[in-house]
C-alpha cells in the first residue's frame, strides 16, 4: 500500500467518526435533555421546578427540602447530617452500632424530651434519627403531636387550633400504601405563619 491509498484511508476514517460523535452529542446531549425536560415541565409543572413554596410573591423554600427550624414557634424537622445543605445531602454513613452514632441519637433523645417537655421514652423515632438523605421534609404525625403545646405556648394561641393545623397537614400514604403518614413540616410552619 502507498502513501497516497494510506493517506485516503485516514482521511476516510476521520469523517464518519466525526459525523457519529457530532449526532451523539447533539442528539443525546442537547436534543434528548431539551426533550425530557420540556416534557416533564408540561406533565409536572410543580414539580419540575423543584416544587417552590411562594408566599408574598417570593419563593420561601421547596416543598421537598427540609429546613433548619430552631424558633421555638415552629414545628422542628428531623436532625440532618448535612446540615440542610442540598449541595451535601447525605445520612451520618455510621452503622447502627458506632458509639458515636449511639450516643448522638442520645443525646437527640434528651434534646428533644427536654425541648418538648415530654419523658425520652415518648419522643418519636424521627426526631432522634437522621434520614438518609438528610434533607427528609416529612416527619411522622406523632412526631407533630409532641411539638403541638411547645408551638402553641410560643405563639400565644390555644393548642387546639395548632391540632387543626397538623390534622389538615397529615398527608396518607402514597397512592394509599406507599409509605407512611406523614407532615411535610416546611409546609406546617408556612401554615402556622398564615395563623391571624
Amino acid at each position: 500500500m502507498n502513501n497516497t491509498s494510506q493517506t485516503l484511508i485516514v482521511r476516510g476514517a476521520w469523517r464518519p467518526a466525526l459525523t457519529m460523535a457530532a449526532v451523539t452529542l447533539l442528539g443525546f446531549g442537547f436534543l434528548y435533555s431539551a426533550g425530557v425536560a420540556s416534557l416533564g415541565g408540561l406533565l409536572f409543572p410543580q414539580q419540575s421546578t423543584a416544587s417552590i413554596l411562594v408566599r408574598d410573591g417570593k419563593p420561601v423554600a421547596s416543598r421537598w427540602v427540609a429546613q433548619p427550624f430552631a424558633d421555638a414557634c415552629y414545628f422542628h424537622s428531623r436532625p440532618s447530617a448535612a446540615g440542610y445543605d442540598p449541595m451535601t445531602a447525605a445520612g451520618s454513613n455510621q452503622a447502627r452500632t458506632n458509639p458515636d452514632l449511639i450516643k448522638s441519637v442520645d443525646d437527640q433523645i434528651a434534646a428533644v424530651a427536654a425541648r418538648e417537655d415530654i419523658a425520652p421514652s415518648q419522643v418519636p423515632a424521627d426526631l432522634a434519627t437522621r434520614s438518609g438523605s438528610g434533607l427528609d421534609p416529612h416527619i411522622s404525625p406523632a412526631a407533630a403531636q409532641v411539638q403541638i403545646a411547645r408551638v402553641a405556648r410560643a405563639r400565644g394561641v390555644s393548642e387546639r387550633a395548632v391540632a387543626v393545623l397538623v390534622q389538615r397537614a397529615v398527608e396518607a400514604p402514597q397512592f394509599g400504601v406507599l409509605g407512611q403518614p406523614r407532615v411535610n413540616v416546611v409546609e406546617l410552619n408556612l401554615a402556622l405563619d398564615a395563623l391571624p
